[in-house]
């Protein structure tokens, strides 16, 4: 599981798994993200700007990120 601690009130999906290394671009996570691979707390999110705050879980291809303070 990677941990991503938070700098300000909340990080976009989009910017999290490229934080995390597991897309190389943006373009790479907005594809991802609009195929609706990409999941928040169990459920698929197709929105690239969903908003993750602390506690929250991203399931990506196998891998996990956690949203810290």
């Amino acid at each position: 599981m990677v941990k991503i601690k938070l700098r300000d009130e909340f990080i976009k999906l989009g910017q999290a798994l490229k934080a995390a290394n597991l897309v190389e671009t943006g373009v790479d996570a907005k594809n991802a993200i609009q195929e609706g691979l990409v999941s928040v707390n169990g459920e698929v999110d197709v929105r690239r700007g969903r908003k993750l705050f602390c506690g929250d879980i991203v399931d990506y291809n196998g891998e996990q990120i956690k949203i810290e303070n």
